[in-house]
């Protein structure tokens, strides 16, 4: 209800700038009761895992099994995610900043690790700004440096907090805070605020109909700088169109409610008895709660699907984690673990990927030795399957290189043996594309064996008319009837035909007829002279 009678709007870009990659992660969840919007910032250079893309799920995650307003659970969640990364460091340390906002619709809570910001604005001002966890900040906070130099001091990405780090974490979360009507809020990376200054994000802001324009204007401020290295920028806006009207006399119920509770068990002097009883009953649950998503996680591994297991285990840890059960936490947590590889092999393949679903399949696979609830088998399967399909695919990239080269014969023979070997290992995209490439690699071959061919037809043509201008008749003849040939066998008609007069012209030269004489042919086709009619003179005799 309270998502439905209140308007949040959101819109957000996430551009790699000049660089290969962009490590920067969004995304956010709007829930009945509570909404969360989570944006990292990756801070390491490890080329096969995603450290903000995987704080982001991580925190997103754990908010939807468990959404809270609580400050301490969203520091636990922000908390779990910083050991999440410290177990997935394995070529190098994985680091991230992150900020995320929580409301009920009607008040907010902000906290991160980093220097990802989040900007509150009200009333055409900037109302309210989180702090980066920086030493610049710090010096800021100490009277060092004015506070508006934070954003251009050399230490402002000397991080004195961030997720990943090898010693104490403490993110900071703040209180909570009273929403109003016509709030937006912003979120971004360092290199948006880097690049867009206070000032210029709020002119954005007061021209912004909505989020999508805000995010957009942002963008155009930024490129117009014209910097030639321009870093990853993410910015998220959630513009606060109507918030949740609290009911008045509910809170006044509420209290009075839980007064007479008081009043009550403080007569009876049964309170702690209670509230024992009750808390007996909730661990109870708890632990059925744990061990039947533990179970039904099991049977979903068996059916092979993994993203459901994935689900159960989560919840079951989650459970195991709120009755302070470490070791059914621990033997959960390493099902989650090798489950999620699993999973992220299987988006990987989706997304034809198939380096990376082999990076994490194998790690699943380590993960799962000397265990027998796993399918080794079928990992194995997958392994051998992403292996088959990078193959192809790399035969046809090889492929491609060769026919941007002209070498489509060489082309050819890859497209070939990629079609093959994808239709041995069952897979329909590769064979589908090797069998388009093999085809337009023939086609070209074709063109050139037409090409060379009409070639070969002109200069037998050429040859003939210098025989003939050299009074060569029978070589020209011979010319023009091999040109002939081979016009006729590309079916260039128009040359046939012109082959053809030629000939008959060059004939006609080396047999001439005679001045005066009929063609023998056309005097076997006159008839006989008819007999002359006798003249009158004849009729009557002589005188």
């Amino acid at each position: 209800m309270r998502k439905d009678n209140s308007e949040f709007q959101t819109s957000f870009l996430s551009e790699a700038g000049t660089l290969l990659t962009n490590k920067d992660y969004f995304a956010f969840i709007e829930l009945d009761g509570k909404a969360c919007w989570v944006l990292a910032q990756g801070l390491d250079s490890d080329r096969e895992i995603e450290s903000a893309e995987l704080a982001v799920k991580s925190v997103l995650g754990n908010f939807m099994n468990r959404p809270t307003m609580s400050r301490f659970r969203i520091k636990k969640y922000i908390q779990q995610a910083h050991r999440l990364l410290q177990e997935e460091s394995v070529r190098v340390r994985l680091k991230a900043s992150l900020i995320m906002v929580v409301t009920d619709y009607s008040r907010m809570i902000w906290a991160g690790a980093g220097n990802a910001r989040m900007y509150h604005f009200r009333n055409g001002l900037l109302n309210l700004r989180s702090k980066d966890q920086s030493l610049a900040q710090m010096m800021a906070d100490r009277e060092e440096i004015f506070p508006d130099k934070v954003d251009e001091h050399e230490e402002r990405g000397n991080l004195l907090e961030y997720l990943g780090k090898p010693d104490e974490f403490k993110p900071f979360v703040s209180p909570k805070y009273k929403l109003a009507d016509g709030d937006v809020i912003l979120l971004g990376t360092s290199g948006l605020w880097q690049e867009v200054n206070n000032s210029e994000m709020l002119d954005a802001t007061e021209e912004a109909q909505d989020p999508a324009q805000l995010v957009d204007t942002l963008e155009e401020v930024l490129l117009s700088k014209q910097k030639q290295t321009v870093q990853n920028y993410t910015a998220a806006a959630i513009f606060v169109k109507k918030v949740y009207k609290e009911d008045p006399t509910k809170k006044i119920r509420l209290i009075k409610r839980i007064a007479l509770i008081l009043f009550v068990l403080l007569l009876t002097g049964g309170g702690a008895l209670v509230y024992h009883i009750k808390a007996a009953e909730r661990q109870a649950e708890a632990v059925a709660s744990m061990l039947e998503h533990d179970k039904n996680g099991d049977a979903f591994i068996q059916d092979g699907e993994y993203a459901k297991a994935l689900k159960e285990y989560s919840e079951g840890r989650n459970a195991a984690i709120r009755i302070q059960d470490r070791v059914h936490s621990q033997l959960i947590g390493k099902k989650l673990n090798i489950t999620g590889l699993i999973t992220d092999g299987d988006t990987f393949v989706k997304d034809g990927e198939y380096t990376k679903a082999i990076s994490k399949y194998e790690k699943a696979k380590k993960a799962m030795e000397g265990r027998k609830d796993f399918n080794e088998k079928e990992l194995d399967e997958k392994i051998n399957n992403c292996r088959s399909f990078a193959q192809i695919l790399g035969w046809l990239k090889n492929g491609d290189m060769k026919a941007e080269k002209q070498d489509y014969v060489g082309a050819r023979t890859l497209y070939l043996k990629a079609k093959k070997a994808a239709v041995a290992a069952s897979f329909a995209n590769g064979e589908k594309e090797a069998k388009t490439k093999l085809e337009e690699a023939e086609g070209k071959l074709a063109d050139l064996e037409r090409e060379k061919r009409q070639l070969d037809a002109e200069k037998l043509e050429q040859k003939g008319d210098k025989c003939l201008a050299e009074e060569d008749f029978k070589g020209a003849i011979q010319s023009y009837s091999l040109a002939q040939e081979v016009y006729q066998g590309i079916d260039m008609l128009e040359k046939v035909l012109g082959m053809e007069r030629k000939i008959t012209k060059a004939e006609e030269k080396l047999n001439p007829v005679p001045k005066g004489e009929a063609p023998v042919a056309e005097a076997a086709q006159e008839p006989p002279p008819a007999p002359a009619s006798p003249t009158p003179a004849a009729k009557g005799g002589s005188k």
